[in-house]
């Protein structure tokens, strides 16, 4: 008989007051870490949102404050009772703290370098493991192994919880799910040494131990501790589903130990595998930089982790409630070797099915941008203006562009060719883009003909299409307020322009190409529409953003400013989302359009460039730029006569907030954002540009601007989105008025200038910035005083 437990004597007394603390001690270590975490995460998405750089003295922040905040009254626990199960909870949850402490550290390393990030975190959480077993006095004992069939009950029920993720998330690269599995196993083995056979002798009171003391007591005490552990796990955004999974699968850590106790052989495996298993589906199957707010307005990543957080919860407490009645009962037989096996079996082809079958099956990992020193010599062009004259000017850009890449990409591309790395080349900037991950990056970059290396993020598949946004306001029966503030309603009925003979691309996330405001403004032809995401053979739009800001441009029935010109279109934003490359894929398209299948380097018509391209989008860090990302395609186009206009960005009130590539190029016409009271919105960004570059250069209306949406309907939407197109709008009015401008783009933007009006600033956001300039521009667009003072 057994005198003694290794957590103190059997039939230990407590008082109670000391359990109350303790229960105390643990609740505020629930709400402390889990609001912290939350807080955390929300102003990571704050800060990516209104455009401002990373703080890296957030995490830091957040880890100080809880570890203040629990760690005081865990060392308490720690210390002063005489209870040794309180004791042994203090230990466990100021170890388990400070092992979260040091793995949210981590996450000073950018989203952006997953890979590294991983990394540090297998290897942090092996070190960790070593460090707790000595913090808690648990170095050097004899190792005892586990009861097999214990084990592979273990690994059932984390293969359960495995599950959801492997059917609603989607892996990474290679390289990034390998690493995934490594630090999830880490964690996995870290959280066994916090969570060992001492830890739990501590509940194990009479002999035999009462199950119910072991599993509900043992089991809160270690859900805590996992909770903690849990919030130091994974980039911002991907360690909340832990927060909901993991302290549940606790109680049924302990039902597997008060089974392995029957057959006296009681070790870490069982919580190493099970916790392990439970933290590879948000390490393997979620891109942390897709758990954004930016991707929360439809049925997306941030959807589907937040479905799969919840149906974690719910297969965690399932298993716990079945493995507390099965396994923890005191007459309950001992779990049978053969049963356990068949179960976790059946449950590894299960996820396998799972993965391959209703989930998204294959790698989807980031590409990389390899930019190339040189590029294009672009001195010397052509002059003359008119049709002819941008034509030539277009031509000659195309030919020393594409001469430049091929003689310069040769040798790279012949090497990629026999690493077999799927590539592909570009040449608007001289750059390729490649598979692969950090260690062909390090190879790229020491390439002397390589000036850098960007990480081209791509989105992974969701389960289900993420649906079409679609508009609920009827057609405008008049002039909406927006075209009646910019006069354009005057050109048409005084002037008689409307934008005739002029093309406008469009640059987005695509264009409802039936809509009634649009389809007659198509040019058509195979070389009108190009979508690099899904290759779609026809103009179509999920998002609705694309279709509204090309309908404020050229829709008609009272929509767009220009509703004579003729439109082509590209699909550059999935989801609210893009890369280099894609953006780079629709500039390319719109210097030299080819046909439905055509070799960009050989198909393409310089000729069939359209005149003026509305970009209201930007190139975050997020998504891959770094600040002259795009500045040589843009100046390729401005050489051709393309005239580039794009959105200031949302990023408004802050100072130098017009940073997101195309908006602070000097050759990019930037457009701002005034509400129906012609004052700059809040939202819009402000300058100097990188620089002190004066930015932005125009202001529209972008509050509340009526315009065409999938599917037939119209919506109102804000955004400094909103205002580009209408100035791109008004130059296809001046363009169409006078065709000798087409391609001047000084005397364009001279013109646009010199007849912009006043607009105000709201007493709220006044801000210097430099100068009024670097928050109004020129003033508000006047597309009557434009036409006229163009001429014919």
């Amino acid at each position: 008989m057994r005198a003694q437990s290794p957590g103190g004597p059997v039939g230990e007394r407590t008082n109670p007051w000391v359990v109350v603390a303790a229960a105390l001690v643990g609740c505020v270590a629930v709400v402390v870490t889990a609001v912290l975490q939350i807080l955390g995460w929300g102003v990571d998405q704050l800060l990516l949102a209104s455009g401002l750089d990373r703080a890296l003295w957030l995490w830091p922040t957040v880890v100080l404050v809880t570890v203040l905040a629990v760690g005081v009254p865990a060392l308490l626990l720690a210390l002063l009772p005489r209870a040794a199960s309180v004791r042994a909870t203090g230990r466990v949850w100021l170890a388990g703290l400070l092992a979260a402490g040091a793995l949210g550290l981590l996450r000073l390393v950018p989203p952006v370098h997953h890979e590294a990030y991983l990394i540090a975190l297998g290897a942090t959480a092996a070190l960790l493991t070593v460090l707790v077993g000595r913090l808690l006095g648990r170095a050097g004992r004899p190792r005892v192994g586990t009861s097999p069939a214990v084990t592979l009950l273990a690994v059932a029920a984390g293969l359960a919880l495995l599950l959801p993720w492997a059917w609603l998330g989607a892996p990474g690269g290679l390289l990034e799910t390998v690493l995934a599995a490594l630090a999830a196993a880490a964690v996995g083995a870290l959280a066994g040494a916090l969570l060992d056979a001492r830890f739990w002798g501590c509940f194990e009171v009479g002999e035999p131990p009462r199950p119910a003391r072991l599993v509900l007591v043992g089991g809160l005490v270690a859900g805590v501790t996992l909770l903690l552990l849990g919030a130091g796990v994974g980039q911002s955004g991907a360690q909340l589903p832990l927060l909901l999974s993991l302290p549940p699968a606790a109680f049924t850590l302990a039902a597997l130990h008060a089974a392995a106790h029957r057959t006296g052989r009681s070790g870490r495996a069982p919580t190493r595998w099970l916790v392990g298993l439970a933290v590879a589906g948000p390490l393997a199957f979620t891109d942390p930089e897709e758990v954004t707010l930016l991707l929360a307005g439809t049925r997306d990543v941030p959807f589907w982790v937040l479905a799969a957080a919840v149906a974690g919860l719910a297969v965690a407490v399932l298993l716990a409630l079945a493995y507390g009645v099965l396994l923890a009962r005191p007459a309950a037989p001992r779990p049978s070797r053969r049963v356990a096996a068949l179960t976790a079996v059946v449950l590894l082809v299960g996820v396998g099915a799972v993965a391959v079958g209703p989930g998204q099956a294959g790698l989807h990992g980031e590409r990389l941008l390899v930019v190339l020193r040189e590029q294009a010599d672009l001195t010397g062009l052509p002059g003359g203006t008119g049709r002819a004259g941008r034509d030539a000017r277009a031509t000659e850009v195309y030919r020393r562009l594409v001469a430049t890449a091929e003689r310069t990409q040769a040798d790279l591309r012949r090497d990629l060719d026999r690493l077999r790395r799927a590539h592909t080349p570009y040449y608007l900037v001289n750059a390729v883009e490649v598979d692969g991950g950090p260690v062909l990056r390090a190879w790229l970059s020491r390439r002397p003909e390589v000036d850098r290396v960007l990480v081209s993020q791509r989105l992974r598949p969701l389960p289900a299409p993420a649906g079409t946004a679609r508009g609920t306001e009827p057609a405008p029966t008049g002039v909406p307020w927006n075209l009646r503030m910019i006069r354009a309603d005057r050109v048409w009925s005084e002037l008689g322009v409307t934008g005739a003979g002029v093309t406008v691309g469009s640059s987005d996330s695509g264009v409802d190409g039936r809509h009634p405001a649009l389809a007659d403004g198509f040019r058509g032809g195979g070389d009108s529409w190009y979508d690099p995401w899904d290759a779609t053979v026809r103009p179509t739009d999920q998002s609705g953003h694309g279709t509204h800001t090309l309908g404020s441009a050229v829709g008609r029935g009272g929509v767009g400013v220009a509703p004579g010109a003729d439109w082509v279109g590209c699909v550059n934003l999935d989801r609210n989302l893009g890369n280099p490359a894609y953006y780079l894929d629709c500039l390319q398209f719109m210097l030299a359009p080819f046909p439905t299948g055509g070799d960009p380097f050989t198909a393409g018509r310089p000729d069939r460039a359209p005149d003026i391209l509305t970009n209201s989008w930007g190139c975050p860090p997020v998504e891959g730029c770094d600040p002259a990302a795009l500045r040589p395609a843009t100046a390729a186009l401005a050489a051709a006569g393309i005239l580039v206009v794009a959105a200031a960005g949302n990023t408004g009130p802050y100072c130098g907030s017009v940073d997101d590539p195309p908006a602070p190029y000097p050759d990019v016409l930037t457009v701002g954002a005034i509400d129906e009271r012609r004052r700059v919105t809040s939202f819009s960004a402000r300058g100097p540009a990188a620089g002190g570059a004066t930015k932005p250069d125009l202001m529209a209306p972008g509050a509340g601007v009526l315009s065409a949406m999938p599917g037939g309907g119209y919506a109102t939407l804000d955004g400094t989105s909103m205002a580009t197109p209408q100035v791109a709008g008004v130059v296809a009015l001046m363009w169409s008025a006078n065709p000798t401008l087409v391609g001047d783009l000084p005397r364009t933007r001279a013109i646009l200038r010199d007849t912009a009006t006043r607009v105000g600033v709201a007493e709220a956001s006044a801000q210097t910035c430099g100068g009024t300039a670097n928050i109004t521009g020129a003033g508000l667009v006047d597309a009557y005083a434009a036409v006229r003072a163009a001429g014919p």
